[in-house]
């Protein structure tokens, strides 16, 4: 089957869904592990939920599963600073803190969300939870801070039949990317990547699985993608399609990459450093790549990191590596962080999203986080 990306992606438009109004507000416990990680199980609950979760039985995920359309109703509280023994401190490395939001919500689909995609504004976003939902939506600024969500609807993802892709058992949907009106999501565990005529019909559109190279598709059971871009035309490798994974390592134990379609497809690799994995990646305006990783153990908790890596060291048979940018722990105010994209804003600066990846876990939070890259 094909589907791999165009030369010449054009700007995204989401469609939205036709939605029944529903749910209510209501705050679900804002328990954040770091008030337990001293004591390691908040550690634990965010990179390690309850272990049957984390396996995905079938009653769990289908509880969690969006069926049909719906209107969400989210409540944001805001984060006023991010460094929990510091607040005072505004810069992080190369980034500097704008503004954060705690998300909740009394509808039971929401949350899970492992990717994130912003329209050139910043304000129109298309997320994807990794228990098979669409999540779309607009964010609320006063100013340069986000305030909200507003319009947020859910949908099932659905397959070439119509049909959730949850009924197939495809849950892990971990990573998405945009090129022009098409959608690429990837999912874990069926090494699967699936495209959608997104521009056209929205949250109803239908899959068709792409064809991918035979390594993708050997990679570890639940170590599979997490990242994926398409090169927009005008930068090296346009039209390629780069799919990361999590931790599939090649011989010398680096972080798997794909190049699909394009001019040059073939495999790479990231240096794996320090214990990290891969959780998402997103492209800079001058066509860097930001690589948002994550670690745990035991007796350090949660660390987060961004690097920066040149998009032209990226060549069938390279291993790539890039300076770090960023760095947080469990002294900031952080979660399980699996979703980063980038947009310039009216200024002129380069903005970071992130997100994280609740799990459903009532020990764990849904934030949304963003900063302004400096350029020194």
């Amino acid at each position: 089957m094909g589907g791999t990306p165009s030369e010449t992606p054009s700007l995204w438009t989401p469609t939205p869904a036709p939605s029944p109004q529903g749910g209510g507000e209501t705050t679900r416990r804002g328990f954040i592990a770091r008030g337990l990680a001293l004591g390691g199980l908040a550690s634990v609950q965010l990179v390690a939920p309850h272990p049957a979760f984390a396996q995905g039985t079938k009653a769990e995920l289908e509880a969690y599963a969006v069926s049909t359309p719906e209107r969400v109703e989210v409540v944001a509280r805001p984060i006023d600073s991010f460094d929990l023994r510091d607040r005072a401190a505004q810069r992080f490395g190369a980034l500097q803190f704008r503004s954060g939001l705690v998300l909740t919500s009394s509808f039971r689909g929401f949350g899970g969300l492992s990717a994130l995609r912003l329209d050139p504004k910043g304000e129109r976003f298309v997320a994807v939870s990794d228990r098979g939902s669409w999540f779309t939506g607009r964010i609320v600024y006063a100013g340069a801070a986000m305030t909200g969500l507003a319009d947020v609807d859910a949908a099932p993802i659905l397959g070439a039949d119509g049909e959730p892709l949850t009924r197939r058992k495809w849950y892990d949907s971990e990573s998405l990317a945009f090129d022009g009106g098409t959608a690429y999501v990837g999912y874990e565990r069926v090494n699967q990547i699936v495209k959608f005529d997104f521009g056209r019909d929205g949250v109803r559109a239908r899959g068709q699985p792409i064809a991918v190279p035979p390594g993708l598709r050997k990679l570890p059971n639940n170590k599979g993608i997490e990242a994926l871009i398409v090169v927009p035309k005008g930068l090296p490798l346009a039209g390629t399609l780069i799919a990361i994974s999590e931790r599939g390592l090649d011989a010398d134990r680096n972080i798997l990459g794909f190049l699909i379609g394009g001019k040059t497809p073939g495999t790479f690799a990231i240096r794996r450093t320090e214990g990290y994995d891969i959780s998402d990646a997103a492209l800079l305006p001058a066509g860097d790549l930001l690589v948002l990783e994550r670690k745990f153990s035991w007796l350090e908790g949660v660390h987060i990191r961004i690097r920066r890596i040149a998009l032209t060291s990226l060549a069938p048979g390279a291993t790539v590596d890039g300076p770090t940018l960023f760095t947080a722990d469990l002294g900031h105010d952080i979660d399980n962080m699996e979703g980063i994209d980038v947009h310039r804003d009216e200024a002129g600066e380069t903005v970071l999203t992130l997100v994280s990846d609740d799990n459903f876990s009532m020990l764990q939070r849904t934030l949304l986080l963003q900063f302004t890259l400096i350029q020194d």
